[in-house]
C-alpha cells in the first residue's frame, strides 16, 4: 500500500482529537431496559437509568422521558471504569535529577490531544489517576482526572479529589544512579533513608512555621515548595501513591508513616503484597495492582495470580491498574479473572476496577457506582463486561457520549475515503518525490517500569 502523506496524518489527528462526532449534550438521558451492574447494590434486570444535567436522577422499571432514550434491551450497564495508576496524557514523566522531586506536578504537563485517551474510552474508561514516573524516592504531585477528550485541559481535572504523591522504592530509584558516582541512593537502605529525611525536614519545617505564627520567631520561614507537600502529608491533607514490588520494602513504607504519624493511601502495584495482608489492613492502606503481569522484572517474580483474592479477604481495599495505556483498555477482563483467582464474587471483582479506585482516590461520593445524585458516568456494554466478546457501544461522563462506536464506525468509513482521496492528489507525485514515512508510534508499556523507571 501506498505511504500515506503527512497531510493525511494531519486530517487523522484533527479527528481523532475532536469529540464534536460523539458529544450529546442532551439535559435528559434515557437508558431504558438494561441489566444494570451497579457495583454496589446488586444487579438489576430490564431496569432504566435516567439522566438529568449530567446527574443519575432515576433508577427504576417504566421510566418515562421526553429527552434521548437509548434502547438497552439485551445489553448491559455498569459504572465507567477508573484506573488508579495511569500514565496517559504524560510524556517524560520522570524528573530524575534529585530522588526527592515533590515540587514538581504533572497537571503541569496535561496532553489532552493523546490519543490513547480516545482508546480508553473505547474501552470503557471514564476516569484516572495520572502519576509521576518511579524513578524518585519522593516524586510529583499526582492529578485524577475525567475522560473529557475533546474538551479543553482544564475539563479533564477532578477539581474535589483529594491530592496526592507519588513515592517509589527498589530498582527504580536506586538505578537512577547510574555508572560511577551517580545520584544518591544506589541502594533500598537508601531509598528509605531518603524518604526519612525527607520527612525529618518537613518536621522541623512544619514547626519552624508554627513558631513564627506563635510570635516565637521574627523572621519568617522561606517557603519551600520541595516540603509543603510533605507537611500535608504529615497533616493528612495529600494521599500517597507508593510504587514498589517487594514486601519488605512496603511494609518498611508503613512502619515509616506509622513513625511519622500519617497514614499511606495506596501501595501501587504491590505484587507481593499477599505476603503481608494483615500488617495492610491494619495500617489502613489500600493496595493497587495488576492481575496476572510479572515475571518482567527480577522483583516482579514472586507474584501470584491469588494476590488479590488474599487482599479481598482480609479486607483491603483492592483495586486493578493499568499502568498502561494498551493495557487500560482491557481492565474489564482482568476484573473478571479475579473471579477465576480466587473465586471472588462477581460484584466485588467488579468494585476493583469501579468503586474501589474510586474510593482511593476520595470520588466515590460522586462516581464509581450507579446510584441516584452520582455522576452519569456509565458504560453500555454489548454483553457482560466479563466476557471476552463484550465491546463498548457508548461510554458516557457526566451524562454527555464520548465514545459511540456506531459513529466510530462510521468516522473510519470517512477517514478511509480521504485517505484514498488525498492519495490520489498527491501533490509529491508531480515531481518524481516519494511521501514521508509514517511516523512509528512509540507504544508506553508499563511505564513505571521502563528503562528503569525513566519513562
Amino acid at each position: 500500500m501506498k505511504k500515506i502523506t503527512a497531510l493525511f496524518l494531519l486530517s487523522i489527528l484533527i479527528l481523532s482529537t475532536s469529540s464534536v462526532a460523539f458529544s450529546q449534550t442532551s439535559s435528559e438521558i434515557l437508558i431504558r431496559n438494561a441489566t444494570i451492574l451497579t457495583a454496589t447494590k446488586g444487579t438489576l434486570l430490564n431496569t432504566d437509568i435516567l439522566i438529568q444535567n449530567g446527574k443519575i436522577a432515576k433508577i427504576g422499571k417504566g421510566l418515562k422521558s421526553s429527552g434521548t432514550v437509548i434502547d438497552a434491551t439485551g445489553k448491559f450497564v455498569m459504572p465507567g471504569i477508573i484506573d488508579a495508576h495511569a500514565h496517559t496524557m504524560l510524556d517524560a514523566i520522570n524528573e530524575g535529577s534529585f530522588s526527592v522531586s515533590s515540587m514538581t506536578r504533572v497537571s503541569d504537563m496535561l496532553n489532552p490531544t493523546d490519543i490513547s485517551i480516545y482508546r480508553g474510552l473505547a474501552g470503557g474508561v471514564t476516569a484516572a489517576n495520572l502519576l509521576h514516573g518511579s524513578a524518585n524516592s519522593i516524586g510529583g504531585l499526582a492529578t485524577v482526572v475525567k475522560f473529557k477528550f475533546g474538551k479543553s485541559v482544564e475539563d479533564f481535572v477532578v477539581a474535589d479529589a483529594p491530592p496526592g504523591i507519588k513515592f517509589a522504592m527498589g530498582e527504580n530509584p536506586k538505578r537512577q544512579g547510574g555508572q560511577g558516582p551517580g545520584r544518591y541512593p544506589r541502594t533500598r537502605m537508601g531509598v528509605i533513608e531518603t524518604m526519612r529525611d525527607a520527612f525529618v525536614r518537613a518536621r522541623d519545617y512544619k514547626q519552624s512555621w508554627a513558631d513564627f505564627k506563635a510570635g516565637k520567631t521574627k523572621v519568617s520561614p522561606r517557603k519551600s515548595l520541595e516540603l509543603e507537600p510533605i507537611v500535608e502529608l504529615l497533616e493528612g491533607k495529600r494521599v500517597v501513591h507508593a510504587h514498589g514490588y517487594r514486601s519488605d520494602e512496603h511494609l518498611n513504607l508503613l512502619r515509616l508513616a506509622e513513625e511519622f504519624g500519617f497514614k499511606i493511601g495506596v501501595l501501587q502495584h504491590a505484587l507481593e503484597a499477599y505476603k503481608i495482608a494483615p500488617e495492610i489492613a491494619k495500617h489502613g492502606a489500600a493496595v493497587s495492582i495488576f492481575t496476572d503481569s510479572w515475571s518482567y522484572k527480577l522483583e516482579a517474580y514472586d507474584a501470584i495470580p491469588y494476590n488479590a483474592y488474599i487482599m479481598w479477604k482480609n479486607g483491603v481495599n483492592v483495586s486493578i491498574n493499568s499502568d498502561d495505556d494498551g493495557r487500560m483498555r482491557r481492565l474489564n477482563l482482568d476484573a473478571a479473572k479475579i473471579m477465576k483467582y480466587g473465586g471472588v464474587p462477581e460484584q466485588d471483582s467488579l468494585q476493583m476496577i469501579t468503586i474501589n479506585p474510586a474510593k482511593q482516590l476520595g470520588i466515590d461520593k460522586r462516581t464509581g457506582s450507579i446510584e441516584v445524585g452520582k455522576d452519569a458516568d456509565l458504560v453500555i456494554w454489548t454483553a457482560h463486561p466479563f466476557s471476552v466478546f463484550a465491546r463498548v457501544e457508548t461510554t458516557f461522563i457526566e451524562g454527555e457520549v464520548y465514545f459511540d462506536r456506531t459513529k466510530d464506525l462510521e468516522m473510519r468509513v470517512a477517514m478511509e475515503k480521504e485517505r484514498k482521496t488525498l492519495e490520489g492528489t498527491d501533490a509529491n507525485k508531480s515531481k518524481g518525490n516519494e511521501p514521508p514515512p509514517i511516523p512509528k508510534e512509540k507504544r508506553k508499556s508499563h511505564l513505571d517500569d521502563a528503562d528503569g523507571g525513566n519513562q
